[in-house]
């Protein structure tokens, strides 16, 4: 079985959707105890009931089916399926999955599952966490276990999401969960998730097959110089891309890390936590390379104190080990125009990182698993939501992957970020990411012109313009 065909999807993360966080014999996450700290997400949201996709999955899928979508990116709560990490399965928490998994079958919806999307077992950080390489041992166990109970049901198996973003802004700057302010400890958790993803795969291809396909989502950092004259300047790309894209594409392409990125972090560590043969279990064969894109990063050399970790999860520049020393990397402002979250707009950069990972693994064929945007304003009115910054949004990076397809890059799908309005991680339910709006009093779903303006997409094949996505008609039913 291989994921050779381009697929249409949309995707979510279980934290983010799903709510019922004390039903079903569930336990907690690391993401439970860091919403419910005083400080830690705006407005004190937590992800106790999120948008109830838990009780509302039938009609999410139904909705799913009515938009067309070809794909379903899902991520598995490691903590409903083995509360603390380790130990014997939760029955009613796999049934809810494997259920799940039957219907998205049943409307020809593949079904992308993600092994790992944040909410660590609160168990597994007790015992210390990503930085522990047992983490990653109970990790291939429990994607074994999955993989025993769910192989048929999967099209494509992701064993981790964006782990830049679980070990730096996890345990570096401290703006996720678990939120942990030590950088030698972020680099020992890069290290373990790299390894966890290579024990995982081998776990997953021993129980169902070699063939069996797997992949692993990375948000790959776009990263340009303030000065493209300034050799000071490109050597500060060149520091953050060794912190933000080689720290995993090293040891999971290449079965190495890079140089650059072992002599920038001497001060921080001494690496030891890489043992022999690690290199080797890291690099498996990837069906797919999940890209996560959404904006880009703009950086000088700057010589003193650095900038501080920002929040967003999506810029390498911070939260990265080096910053405070003495030749540190400084993020500068990006141009407008930005997002809801402050991120700037650069269709045009998904397309130059797609040629650009093309270019350097020829053979390794990519899917977009994540691109979107927040916004605000999004408000129904007489049942429609016209987002239409959205669809201008989605419409140039869907344009993006068709010209990367058309210059021959191996693409085997794009998953929308998001299908519904969620919990925003340390932004709560602030930023609305969704092609489809959930009132969060009544959980009622109404799907934004953007997820109609996709609907067309998918249906005719054609990039539709943005000014039809306010005229095309409703959803039936």
């Amino acid at each position: 079985m291989m994921w050779e065909d381009f697929r249409w999807g949309v995707a979510t993360a279980a934290y983010q959707v799903e709510g019922a966080a004390r039903e079903g014999g569930r336990g907690p996450s690391i993401w439970d105890t860091f919403s419910h700290t005083p400080g830690r997400v705006l407005g004190g949201d937590t992800g106790d009931v999120a948008v109830d996709h838990y009780h509302r999955w039938r009609e999410d899928v139904a909705l799913m089916s009515r938009l067309g979508v070809q794909a379903y990116r899902l991520s598995i709560s490691w903590p409903r399926v083995q509360p603390g990490g380790r130990g014997p399965l939760n029955p009613e928490g796999v049934a809810f999955y494997r259920d799940l998994l039957d219907e998205l079958r049943a409307r020809g919806i593949a079904p992308v599952v993600t092994l790992y999307h944040w909410d660590l077992p609160q168990e597994l950080e007790n015992a210390g966490g990503w930085p522990s390489r047992e983490t990653a041992h109970a990790f291939a166990e429990y994607a074994r276990l999955m993989a025993r109970e769910l192989g048929d049901r999967v099209a494509l198996w992701t064993t981790l999401n964006e782990p830049w973003c679980t070990a730096f802004l996890g345990y570096a700057s401290g703006v996720h969960a678990p939120g942990r302010t030590e950088p030698a400890a972020a680099l020992a958790a890069a290290h373990h998730l790299n390894l966890a993803h290579g024990l995982a795969t081998l776990a997953i291809r021993e129980e169902l097959g070699e063939d069996t396909p797997v992949s692993i989502s990375l948000n790959l950092h776009v990263t340009h110089p303030a000065d493209p004259e300034s050799g000071p300047d490109l050597e500060a790309v060149a520091q953050v891309d060794a912190v933000g894209n080689h720290v995993f594409l090293g040891p999971l392409m290449d079965g190495s890390y890079p140089t650059q990125l072992l002599r920038d972090t001497a001060h921080v560590t001494d690496w030891s936590f890489v043992r022999p043969g690690d290199l080797t279990v890291t690099r498996q064969r990837l069906d797919v390379l999940g890209v996560n894109y959404y904006s880009t990063q703009l950086v000088r050399r700057h010589h003193g104190a650095g900038t501080a970790p920002r929040a967003d999860g999506h810029g390498a520049a911070a939260a990265s080990p080096w910053v405070g020393t003495e030749d540190a990397v400084e993020l500068l402002p990006v141009d407008p125009p930005h997002t809801a979250m402050g991120w700037n707009i650069r269709p045009e950069a998904l397309e130059e990182l797609l040629l650009a990972l093309d270019n350097a693994y020829p053979d390794q064929p990519l899917m977009v698993t994540e691109n979107g945007a927040a916004f605000d304003g999004d408000v129904p009115v007489d049942g429609r939501v016209h987002d239409t910054a959205r669809v201008a949004y989605l419409h140039d990076h869907v344009a993006a992957v068709l010209r990367a397809r058309e210059a021959g890059v191996d693409l085997r799908g794009y998953l929308a970020w998001s299908f519904v309005d969620n919990f925003e991680w340390a932004y709560g339910y602030s930023k609305r990411f969704g092609i489809v709006h959930v009132d969060l009093d009544s959980q009622r779903r109404t799907p934004k012109d953007s997820a109609l303006w996709y609907r067309e997409l998918i249906r005719t094949g054609r990039l539709p313009g943005v000014e039809e996505a306010a005229a095309l008609p409703p959803l039936e039913g």
